[in-house]
């Protein structure tokens, strides 16, 4: 989508639609005051009504509720609410009139992430000339100060880098293996003059020592990768390791899942788009951070040559692991993944996995669950989600926990032999392999698709890709 910023006065504008926000009490712009339908607008939070204008588009205005509650969230609410109301009206173009807030760069980076994200439509797999297709919004007008357009430009492309992090997750498991992943990180690394790119194959996984990778994979018949990104962005903070699970078909493996909504288990690897599209978001932002990411790609199948329950397999940090069940996969190629992206030299560590069902029990789909070995850098991502709306909250380690991750003829076990504090004891697990890194955990299976939110309410979300891209923004420098 093309975003502009035009400091134009609203009659002038020039857009399909015309888009403004209207709080509680407060009247509208003299120019729209005695148009037909002004009468009917009201500032009710959410609520979306018609303004006909003598003169320019028609616009439309959506209610911000009170004053006093308004911030970044609500704008981006209104500003996807806005973006669907155009494309039931077949609008190509939209002008968003910039809300009078105390913070003009902060509400013009909300309106178009929101309206980025809010048209966001899956149409790869639809036939030639559906009838369900709606038109595709083109461009996004601020109608607000020159000033905003760098903070415009870098929503959009945050934003954008979210969709494409979605397109990645809605594409079905047939389509998206693990070679579909890599070429798309090769596609990454070759539009990105600092980003270069090393993918492993089943062969190298093994001969490196990767038991967790090697293993989940070995029951079907995609191959799984290894793939490793590296932003060179310069700067003198921290190098942030960015690691990734992809299972990008989970079935459970022996340890078989209910047939019932299965077919969401193509969402399985959103930790990994996540990761991919951050490192391109980073690099076309052109932050001043060196990168390494990790993603671990693989299908988790069962047959006659799958991993099965009470097979002990060898990490790559050398930990030996009683696979107690086998739909406890993702552990397992995580713990790989850290270990590795710490031997490539990470002095940050953050992972991002669709790991527990227990997180969406406790969290449901507002926050992630958030847990570190490091106060400070919980509380970076804390901030972080705070700013970008991808929520976050922090749950406790204690020895208690990985005291419950023991195993019995090995080092460790895959699952607690209690059924408590289950996202928890899987953090406790893959604290394990990061060593003396400051390291954090982000459990997004309750974030990841059908979150609710006005502009990501159904299917593939893309969480995680704006807040990891604030994440490295704090840390550039």
């Amino acid at each position: 989508m093309k975003v502009e910023v035009r400091d134009e006065a609203l009659p002038g504008a020039s857009a399909d639609l015309v888009a403004l926000g209207l709080y509680e009490g407060s009247s509208l712009p003299q120019a729209l005051a005695g148009a037909p339908g002004a009468a009917s607008a009201q500032g009710k939070l959410n609520a979306i009504s018609a303004v006909f204008p003598p003169q320019g588009p028609r616009t439309i205005v959506v209610g911000l509720g009170k004053r006093e509650e308004a911030d970044a969230e609500r704008l981006r609410a209104a500003a996807a609410l806005a973006a669907k109301e155009a494309g039931r009206l077949e609008a190509g173009s939209l002008a968003w009139l910039l809300p009078e807030t105390g913070e003009g760069s902060a509400a013009a980076a909300a309106l178009v992430t929101g309206t980025v994200l809010g048209a966001y439509r899956f149409e790869r797999f639809r036939g030639t000339g559906s009838e369900d297709a709606p038109a595709a919004l083109e461009r996004l007008t601020l109608l607000g100060p020159a000033s905003l357009a760098e903070a415009a430009e870098a929503a959009r492309i945050c934003a954008e880098a979210q969709n494409r992090a979605r397109d990645l997750q809605n594409t079905p498991a047939n389509v998206a293996t693990p070679a579909f992943l890599a070429a798309r990180a090769e596609e990454i690394a070759a539009g990105a003059e600092p980003v270069g790119v090393e993918v492993l194959g089943r062969e190298e996984i093994i001969a490196r020592g990767m038991g967790g990778l090697a293993a989940v994979s070995q029951g079907g018949p995609q191959e799984p990768r290894l793939i490793v990104l590296r932003c060179a962005g310069g700067g003198e903070g921290p190098v942030l390791g960015l690691v990734g699970k992809a299972v990008t078909f989970d079935t459970g493996g022996i340890s078989l899942k209910p047939g019932a909504g299965m077919q969401e288990m193509k969402f399985d690897m959103s930790g990994g788009a996540a990761v991919l599209e951050t490192v391109a978001a980073v690099a076309e932002l052109g932050l001043a951070v060196d990168l390494i990411a990790v993603v671990a790609a693989t299908e988790n199948m069962p047959s006659g040559t799958a991993i099965k329950p009470g097979d002990v397999i060898t990490q790559h940090n050398g930990r030996t692991v009683e696979v107690n069940n086998t739909d406890a996969e993702g552990r397992l190629i995580l713990a790989d993944a850290l270990s590795y992206a710490a031997e490539l030299g990470a002095e940050r560590l953050v992972d991002v996995a669709t790991l527990t069902g227990a997180v969406v029990i406790a969290l449901g789909s507002t926050f992630a669950g958030l847990i570190s070995n490091d106060d400070a850098l919980a509380a970076e991502l804390s901030r972080a989600g705070e700013e970008t709306g991808e929520l976050t909250w922090r749950l406790p380690l204690h020895p208690e926990f990985r005291e419950l991750m023991k195993g019995t003829v090995a080092d460790l076990s895959n699952l607690a032999f209690k059924r408590e504090a289950g996202t928890i004891t899987a953090a406790a697990f893959l604290e394990e392999f990061v060593g003396e890194i400051p390291w954090a955990h982000l459990d997004i299976a309750g974030t990841a698709w059908d979150g609710g939110r006005e502009y990501a309410a159904k299917q593939g979300s893309g969480f995680g890709v704006r807040l990891l891209v604030e994440l490295a923004r704090r840390f550039a420098g």
